[in-house]
């Protein structure tokens, strides 16, 4: 396929009909958003932010495969355009595609401090580890103008509450105060995600994310403040970067993360169709190749749903990438272990002051 069609500067190349809805609606892809960074083209279709306005804002999650348990996303889509992000379903629920809509329109909780103050000084709430980007990246293009993260930190400092973030976003660096604060008293925990060490890999995954370098830096600055970090390395994709997992993971260890996880890629709903056309018009040289290697992971499709397998896969490829992973925990991460955060002190700061003893 010409490379001209593919649309540069996003993730997604198409907007797939959203299943909850019974009429289909189209967008003009003529020009793509002007994107900074890249030194894209300019588009008519700019990102929309749209302010929406939930009850609540920390989510009990019940998947017994995510590793933690509870969440909370300050905002709903994401302008990075990691064209493998199992969120983009989530923006069906919202009466938007999980294609091009999860790009273009950011949905935005300004209410979101008040909401998690409101929740953690509940008198019934015990202290839990709550995890900022368990959906939507919390550091994406829109927190520069709204600054809705920097403003819950403040929150889960005030009450001294234990905070888990995910991001690949270098602009978690400029809450660096709170959180050396935060790490203090061993109250944050950093998951730096870093998929792949060739920008040409990750300008293709991850159109408008921070470069290889920012994210390396970003790990080695948290560390260096007594900030810990977790690197994620994923989702692993079969015959695109599963061949520098060993790699990766040196250059993680080598910056200061103290452990790493991964995952194998699972397509889910629609992210199957939109990972398809867009491995077609991206890698036409290799989509098959690639395609038929996620297969092989779960099973002869492109995604399996059962809790405990849906990410790690499964046969021979996923045997594979299993083995690199547990040798490179031998080999550069040996005697390295990520720190539990501190549960204990919010009780004495729930009224807003300590308690006296």
């Amino acid at each position: 396929m010409n490379s001209k069609k593919l649309l540069k500067g996003r993730g997604a190349q198409k907007n797939p009909h959203n299943r909850f809805l019974q009429h289909i609606y189209e967008i003009r892809d003529d020009f793509l958003e002007f994107c900074r960074l890249e030194g894209e083209d300019s588009d008519k279709n700019k990102t929309e932010y749209i302010p929406v306005f939930p009850k609540t804002i920390v989510n009990k999650v019940d998947s017994p495969d995510v590793g933690m348990m509870y969440s909370m996303n300050p905002y709903q889509g994401c302008e990075h355009g990691c064209i493998y992000c199992y969120a983009r379903n989530a923006h069906e629920y919202w009466g938007y595609s999980a294609g091009m809509d999860f790009e273009r329109k950011i949905l935005i909780k300004k209410e979101a401090p008040l909401l998690l103050e409101k929740k953690i000084k509940h008198k019934n709430w015990k202290a839990k580890t709550i995890v900022m980007s368990g959906n939507t990246d919390c550091y994406q293009p829109a927190e520069h103008r709204f600054k809705i993260t920097r403003k819950c930190l403040g929150v889960f400092l005030k009450y001294r509450h234990p905070v888990g973030i995910i991001t690949k976003n270098a602009l978690i660096l400029r809450d660096l105060d709170i959180l050396t604060e935060l790490g203090a008293d061993q109250l944050v925990g950093v998951n730096i995600s870093v998929t792949s060490l060739s920008e040409k890999t990750r300008r293709k995954l991850e159109p408008r994310t921070a470069s290889i370098q920012k994210r390396l830096k970003t790990i080695k600055t948290l560390s260096d403040n007594g900030i810990p970090v977790n690197a994620m390395l994923a989702p692993i994709i079969p015959g695109i970067n599963s061949h520098e997992l060993m790699k990766l993971a040196e250059t993680v260890a080598d910056h200061g993360a103290l452990s790493f996880g991964f995952t194998i890629v699972r397509l889910n709903g629609a992210i199957g169709q939109i990972f398809t056309d867009w491995i077609k018009k991206a890698m036409p040289d290799r989509a098959e190749k690639v395609l038929h290697q996620i297969q092989d992971c779960h099973g002869g499709t492109i995604n399996d749903s059962r809790f405990g397998i849906r990410n790690r896969g499964q046969g021979k490829i996923a045997a594979q990438i299993h083995d690199m992973a547990k040798l490179a925990r031998q080999k550069y991460f040996k005697n390295r272990t990520f720190p539990a955060l501190n549960h204990e002190l919010h009780g004495q700061y729930k009224t807003g002051q300590m308690k006296l003893f």
